[in-house]
This record gives C-alpha cells, structure tokens and sequence, in this order.
C-alpha cells in the first residue's frame, strides 16, 4: 500500500468492490467522491475531510477478469469510530461506476490503534519488569499498582450480548453508560463499578432493559463522536443524564479527577432537549456559521445589511439600520447601550458581559 496522507490514522475501512464490467481505479475513486458528494453534508464531505487531513487517500487495487472488475477499497481514517461508521455506510451507497453497475461492501473497520496498544502494553510490561527488577518500589507504590491491576481485572461480561461492564451493575440504582470496553476499564481503575459500555452503534437490549428500572448517566467523549453518540441513544432508549468528556478528550484516558468533574457536571436530558431546540434557532445557526471569526451580521428582518468585526460594532451601528445584531463574541454593557439607541431589537451573542443588565433589548447567549 502507498503512503497514506493523513494526521493520525485510527480507522482503517476495508470493502470489497463487484462491478458488471470493466473499470479503472480512476473510475472508482471518481464514483466514491462523486456519488458520496453532498449525500452526508459538508462535516463528512470525503473532499474536505481529506484536505484538512482527517481522511488519507483512498487506495484501490482492481482485478478484471472475464468482463467483470473485483477489487479492493482502503479508506484511512482519523475520525472517530462513529463519523468513520457513518463514512463507510456511505459507500455501500454507490451503485454504479462510470455506466457500469457495481457493489460495495465493506468487510470491517479496523481499529489501527489496537495493534499499537497492544504492543504499547507489551513493552511496558518489559520496561515495568525491568524497572522492578532494577529498582524495587517502596510499599505505597505497590500497593497502588495491585490496586490498579485489581479493578482493571473486574471487567465482567454483562448480559446475552456479554456487554463489557464492572461488577456493580445489579447493585447500583443508577447506570454510567459508556461507549466501548477501554472507557469501562479506565473507570474501573479509578473506583467506579457501575458502569457498562454500549459496544456498538446499536443500543443492546441489555441496556434498555436496565433504562427501564434503573437511572441513566450517558458518559461520552468530548467530541463530535461523542454528539453523535447522544443523539443516537436518545433515539433508542431512556436516559435520565448526560455527562460529556472535556472537549477533545475520550473517557478511556481521563484522569480520576476529570472523571468525577465530568460527573458532578451531568446535565438532565430534558435540559440538553431545551438547549438543542434553541439551536434550532436560525439565528443561533447563523452564529455557529461565525464561530471563530469574531465577527458580528447586522440584518433587517432577514436580510444582512452588513459584516463587521466585533471590535468595531459599535462604530458601525450608528451608520447602518438594523434591527438583529448575532455576533461570535461577548455581549458587553457598551454593545447594547449602542444597539438600543440604533434601534436594534435582538442580540445573540456567545456570552453576556459580567454586571450586564440588558433593558429594550433581548439578548439571547448560546455558550
């Protein structure tokens, strides 16, 4: 396989590929990006994901033999397993290459990072053993490592589907779900017994039978895996909590101390309900389009009358007749004094200004 172009690979997709007739690689890397384009929207549009790096080039190898084309498809991957779930689905999508009708069917998603941690694991026992050997550890050292290997060793195996879990489940009335084995075993180092991993897309039977008697703390990671991950849940079985990861982290590595902030933090579904309706909103959408460019729309109605930075927001109100302002920054005392004077009815900003008292003015605040 050649080079593959990607930051950092964590899924590899693997399909196999049947077409009526004779076909190039050419011709099937140009049916992936063509047949998949717009199909999942532009987060997971395959041409973006590989310019910034989060999908690597995509490796064909074709066999045409009797007027018929078989072959193999390779899609690396830096997604999450969710995003790299939904990729793959896509391409089972195609049905056609160039005029020639074809079949895809991805065989597996291959975890890379599971080759990597076991030679991880590996060598760190050989250091470990080494280390001890070398230099023996005081009492309180060894007592924390028996302690560790203890609780990583109570993982059981839960239900019909042998669903990966600590040895609490029967006992507790409440249930922390998390997403795979690895998030089971890190709680379970750090003292938490109750809790059980989903071990798929799909919600096991096991874990709805359990929503129905017993309390639900979805634990997730801090990512856009861990969104899609809400959503899918909630779409297939009760769920009293949400408790999310710090951004851009995964439960399998927090530390104790994130793990229980992360918990104490957990949030009622029906409150994560009211905050996804108001981001329904289309002003909150137009404010999320601005994120990161610390700029503010001006519209009248719905028609935008200008675009400024916010730094110059204020200037800019005595000239320009509006009635919205949505703005990717903090709503300050000295933006809505401006803005009641202007005229303007609405603010949606991403925080409100310490000592902020909005009178005339409805601001609305979506961080």
């Amino acid at each position: 396989m050649g080079k593959i172009y990607v930051d950092s690979v964590k899924y590899i997709i693997k399909a196999k590929l049947e077409a009526n007739g004779l076909v190039e690689k050419p011709d099937v890397i140009g049916a992936i990006f063509g047949q998949t384009e717009g199909l999942l929207g532009t987060e997971l549009d395959l041409r973006e994901l590989q310019k910034t790096g989060r999908i690597g080039r995509i490796e064909v190898e074709v066999e045409r033999k009797n007027g018929k084309t078989t072959g193999e498809i390779i899609v690396p991957s830096g997604l999450g397993i969710v995003e790299t779930s939904v990729i793959a689905a896509a391409l089972e999508t195609i049905d056609r290459i160039g005029p020639t009708e074809a079949r895809i069917e991805v065989e597996k998603i291959e975890d890379v990072r599971a080759s990597k941690r076991k030679y991880i694991i590996d060598r760190a026992k050989e250091l470990l053993r080494r280390t001890v050997q070398e230099e023996l550890p005081d009492s309180r050292e060894i007592i924390q490592r028996v302690k560790e290997e203890l609780r990583a060793s109570e993982v059981t195996e839960y239900g019909p589907e042998g669903l990966p879990a600590g040895p609490d489940i029967d006992k507790s009335p409440e249930i922390i779900v998390v997403e795979g084995r690895a998030d089971v075993v890190n709680l379970l180092k750090h003292g938490i017994r109750n809790v059980i991993a989903l071990n798929g897309n799909r919600v096991p039977e096991t874990i709805k039978e359990l929503a129905r008697r017993k309390k639900i703390i979805l634990f997730v990671d801090g990512d856009r895996g861990g969104e899609l991950i809400i959503r899918n849940v909630l779409e297939q079985t009760k769920v009293d909590f949400i408790a999310r990861a710090p951004d851009g982290k995964e439960v399998e590595e927090l530390t104790q101390k994130e793990i229980l902030k992360a918990l104490r933090r957990k949030l009622p579904v029906s409150e994560i309900r009211k905050i996804r309706e108001r981001a329904r909103d289309p002003d909150v959408e137009r404010l999320e389009a601005l994120r990161g460019s610390f700029e503010a729309l001006l519209l009248r109605g719905d028609e935008e009358v200008a675009r400024v930075p916010v730094r110059e927001l204020v200037d800019v109100l005595g000239e320009v007749e509006a009635d919205k302002i949505i703005m990717d920054g903090i709503v300050t005392g000295r933006i809505v004094d401006a803005a009641r004077e202007a005229g303007v009815k609405k603010i949606v900003g991403v925080k409100l200004g310490p000592g902020v008292e909005p009178e005339g003015v409805e601001v609305v605040v979506v961080d």
